[in-house]
């Protein structure tokens, strides 16, 4: 693969005498993995309200082959989201030293408290076009995604505002029955925030949110593929009724990603990670430690997909739902040459961004 000015230029069986060669040996280049939805890594969070926290967060996604990320807000009173928001818009223009920041997700506030998950429902708001407002104009032009509860009162004309502003939306931690969500995907909703966790699940006289979003076909769900959050027997359940097409597979990674069992926080409420599954005080899952090139094994292994499925779940298919496509999410000439190097263990030897090495394992680790 011939890299010049940051792009990928073409594939060649006789490399150029004049321009440097990197040989990984037997690993695979892999496209530069996206994680649509995280919330920190390495006692960082999003909802620090700190550039250099999303620094951190950068340069821990690029040791696990991640090139891009949407920065992921949780529930906390609202003028730290306001403050979270701008944040991620100034990482959004300047751009961390790692994996880059694709925009902002905002996971939180506008949900329900029957599936509130580990979201604080002192700080739930009500759905209104005046705090969309303010959270889109704090974002500065970066806030790509809202989650969002489709039962909330004026949830599909809401849904409708946020599509003419180009921001997409996702249902989750909501308590909504099939003809809701059904209505909200009509109004211009995008699919199913942790697909089975955090909404209302299949009733064989009641499919609910999570049966709504797997049987319209033109839904994205995203999947939390840790072996945790979902049965095997259910990863390959969605695969069947999604295809490759329209899974994304999400880490969901907290704070605590990459850091030893503990005493956490997520927002403003407590989490304990044991044996690297983080839940609150009640037992209910606070999102993950996962890294998403385990969440590719493990959707290969687990949910018995290809590994060319499984690697599109995290690289082609969020590219294609963020509309950036035609420059990052697989390997092929003109396109930003963000890649990475996977070995046969599942292990990123070498992570690069626009042509630049971001991250290389040293040899004494393996």
């Amino acid at each position: 693969m011939l890299v010049e000015k940051g792009r990928i230029s073409a594939f060649t069986q006789t490399p150029q005498a004049d321009l440097p060669i990197y040989d990984y040996g037997d690993a695979a280049i892999i496209p530069g993995l996206i994680d649509l939805h995280i919330h920190g890594r390495e006692g960082c969070d999003v909802i620090d309200c700190k550039v250099s926290s999303i620094e951190t967060i950068s340069c821990s996604l690029a040791e696990h082959g991640v090139t891009g990320f949407l920065a992921t807000t949780v529930t906390t009173d609202w003028q730290q989201t306001l403050n979270a928001m701008s944040v991620i818009g100034q990482a959004y223009v300047q751009q961390p030293s790692g994996a880059q920041v694709l925009g902002g997700y905002s996971e939180g506030l506008f949900f329900s408290e029957v599936h509130k998950g580990a979201h604080n429902q002192d700080y739930f708001l009500e759905l209104s076009q005046s705090h969309l407002e303010a959270m889109i104009n704090a974002a500065n032009g970066s806030l790509k995604v809202v989650a969002l509860a489709p039962e909330k009162p004026g949830a599909n004309a809401l849904i409708k505002f946020l599509t003419e502003q180009g921001i997409r939306v996702m249902l989750g931690h909501c308590d909504a029955n099939y003809e809701q969500t059904q209505s909200a995907l009509e109004h211009g909703a995008c699919g199913g925030v942790h697909v089975f966790n955090g909404m209302r699940g299949i009733h064989h006289r009641d499919p609910g949110c999570a049966g709504a979003v797997l049987m319209n076909d033109d839904a994205l769900v995203e999947v939390i593929a840790d072996g945790v959050h979902l049965h095997p027997a259910i990863l390959q359940l969605i695969y069947k009724l999604k295809g490759p097409q329209k899974i994304a597979l999400i880490s969901d990674c907290i704070n605590a990603g990459g850091l030893n069992d503990g005493q956490y926080k997520l927002g403003k409420m407590d989490v304990y990670v044991e044996h690297g599954v983080a839940r609150t005080a009640s037992g209910s899952l606070a999102g993950s430690t996962l890294t998403l090139e385990l969440a590719v094994k493990n959707m290969h292994q687990l949910g018995s997909v290809s590994l060319l499925d499984a690697i599109n779940m995290a690289s082609i298919v969020p590219a294609q739902f963020l509309n950036i496509a035609d420059q990052v999410g697989s390997l092929a000439a003109t396109k930003q040459a963000n890649f990475a190097i996977l070995d046969s263990n599942f292990t990123i030897q070498a992570t690069y961004v626009k042509g630049q090495r971001c991250f290389l394992r040293s040899a004494n680790e393996g």
